[in-house]
């Protein structure tokens, strides 16, 4: 018997319109020929020195009491904004907040935070409390990276962030796997590694 597709040929669809589906990501996946897998990810980390971290570390540890993260807006302004200026000033990457792409009737929308560099670049998708819907919206639009951009890596890199929890998805373009971490990374617990990984993965 023949699957049933989920998207229809005749039908538009955003890149939130996949965290909305209540299908399996696998499945979602399968229908642009990709798949997933779980897996702890070897995530590079850099030996630049993080000359702000100190100072990034103390002023959210400070704020948190004081702030209500019950809204998205809330959660990017105050917590993932500050985390990704200080990468920008390590990395001299570029930043587009809200960038538009589109690629396909089923590709298309608004990334939240496309930052490249000369060769690199990061996808970050900011949701504010499902983790598992925003990874496949993230997983979407990695797949969407992969036919639209010039670059000639072979992985393409991105992360899903609450504000205060981050998770990293990789996608292999040679065999159009997406590879969602284990790991979860803590805000500010683990705040140093997160931006040693996020500089590395921008090459730096």
């Amino acid at each position: 018997m023949s699957k049933i597709p989920i998207l229809q040929p005749n039908q538009s669809y955003t890149f939130k319109s996949y965290f909305e589906m209540s299908f399996e990501p696998e499945d979602i996946l399968a229908e642009f020929g990709y798949s997933l897998k779980r897996s702890t990810l070897n995530l590079p980390k850099s030996n630049a020195e993080l000359d702000r971290l100190i100072n990034l570390k103390s002023r959210i540890e400070e704020s948190l009491p004081y702030i209500s993260l019950t809204s998205e807006a809330a959660r990017r302004e105050l917590l993932i904004a500050p985390i990704l200026l200080d990468v920008i000033h390590y990395t001299r990457a570029q930043l587009r907040i809200e960038y538009p792409l589109t690629v396909t009737e089923q590709l298309k929308g608004s990334l939240d935070y496309y930052l490249h560099t000369d060769q690199k670049l990061l996808v970050v998708e900011a949701k504010n409390a499902d983790l598992a819907r925003g990874f496949t919206q993230l997983a979407v639009e990695l797949i969407a990276l992969d036919t639209w951009t010039d670059s000639q890596e072979v992985y393409l890199q991105g992360s899903i962030s609450t504000g205060d929890i981050w998770q990293f998805g990789v996608l292999n373009r040679e065999n159009k796997q997406i590879t969602q971490d284990l790991n979860l990374y803590r805000v500010p617990a683990d705040i140093e590694e997160l931006i040693k990984i996020l500089v590395a993965i921008l090459g730096y």
